[in-house]
């Protein structure tokens, strides 16, 4: 089983680890951001956090980032609400199941080395005259292919980036609070969600209609849709 998340923009730098670089991919998509002239505009925040994440992204191109395990350094609701500290040995093996979805390091286990950055799909940027969800497509489907059982608890923004035959092998689950979804609430039932899974070791996807957490428990079952609400 692989289980799907997306990145966050909200960051939190903890314990530094071994550095690892990047790959030629990510290095072409750092060097198309580095050459974009109003970062402001672009990732459409103020011109002090522009500067920063200019200096973000030079300093991975000029190796003096530092790096954090990606499952610590993203900070957003989701990663706050997943289980992060104090784990056991089981809990630490089921952590390799679980894979972010990145759109300036590809698909990347949540253990893995990243340095604090600043991007998503949804920023219009050309990689080589690609998109970034065209420019990745084709990693993003060959770290797949041959899975059998994928878990998406991604929004559209990141399965678009995979080619609809990978979209239709996705087993998807939805979070409900008094029959509607909720944003903010939706991100918190993920992380929850996901600690749920890590503490019960669910590697059967038949097994997810027993999982039951904070008031929410499986409502409906539509083909690979899962529904959850309380």
């Amino acid at each position: 089983m692989k289980i799907l998340i997306p990145t966050a923009k909200q960051m939190k730098e903890r314990k530094e680890v071994e550095k690892k670089g990047i790959s030629d991919k990510s290095r072409k998509v750092l060097l198309s951001i580095l050459k974009v002239e109003d970062l402001a505009k672009f990732f459409k925040i103020k011109n002090e956090q522009a500067i920063v994440e200019r200096k973000r992204f030079e300093d991975i191109k000029n190796n003096r980032s530092k790096e954090y395990c990606a499952l610590e350094l993203f900070d957003g609701l989701m990663y706050r609400n997943i289980k992060r500290d104090n784990l056991n040995e089981v809990e630490k093996k089921y952590l390799k199941n679980i894979f972010i979805t990145s759109s300036f390091y590809g698909i990347i286990n949540v253990l893995d080395n990243i340095s604090p950055h600043r991007l998503d799909f949804l920023n219009n940027l050309d990689v080589e005259g690609e998109s970034l969800k065209k420019f990745w497509q084709n990693e993003y489907d060959d770290a797949l292919k041959n899975e059998e059982i994928i878990l998406s608890l991604l929004s559209s923004e990141f399965e678009e980036v995979f080619s609809k035959e990978i979209r239709e092998k996705m087993y998807k689950v939805v979070f409900k609070d008094n029959g509607k979804i909720h944003s903010t609430i939706s991100k918190k039932a993920r992380g929850m969600f996901i600690t749920k899974m890590m503490e019960e070791n669910i590697l059967d996807i038949e097994e997810i209609e027993n999982i039951e957490f904070e008031g929410y428990k499986l409502k409906e079952k539509k083909e690979r849709l899962y529904i959850f609400e309380r």
